[in-house]
């Protein structure tokens, strides 16, 4: 496959799994009486910081694909498998506590995938770096959200 049609295809999936899954787990009446932190941010801020880092977890993956790193890409699928479920897991659900669980999980992948990548495709390792940092917040606001709850 050529590298522009195998990105396109990395960001087809990307953005576009990102996108349905957050289509049918929209937060709704459940998540509005949870009791949560004083630090949980605006609803309107999490659509667009996603799709910007949706955009860099696929350009990321498919700069691991295009350098045939198998065990990164290995990660990478795992994270985005991991990032996939944890919305239906919490909204749909209701389970904070297992979405917690998938989440820490998830943010060890990012941690694990940035260190396998950083000797050999430093690039992809730092487009995972913003994505750990909202992804360690997205816990904390998660497990403060089942301590509350």
């Amino acid at each position: 496959m050529k590298p522009r049609a195998a990105l396109a295809l990395f960001l087809l999936l990307v953005i576009g799994g990102g996108l349905a899954i957050g289509s049918v787990t929209v937060p709704g009446g459940w998540y509005a009486d949870l009791a949560k932190p004083s630090f949980n941010p605006p609803g309107y801020l999490f659509g667009p910081v996603w799709t910007l880092l949706y955009v860099m977890i696929a350009v990321a993956g498919w700069r691991v694909w295009k350098a045939r790193l198998k065990m990164p890409l290995r990660f990478w699928a795992a994270q985005l498998a991991l990032n996939f479920a944890w919305s239906p897991t919490f909204f749909l659900a209701h389970q904070i506590g297992l979405a917690l669980a998938i989440i820490l999980l998830m943010l060890a992948t990012i941690l694990v995938f940035i260190a396998a990548t950083w000797r050999t495709e430093r690039a992809a390792a730092w487009l995972f770096v913003p994505y750990a940092a909202w992804v360690a917040f997205a816990s904390l606001l998660n497990g403060a959200i089942f301590a509350l709850n």
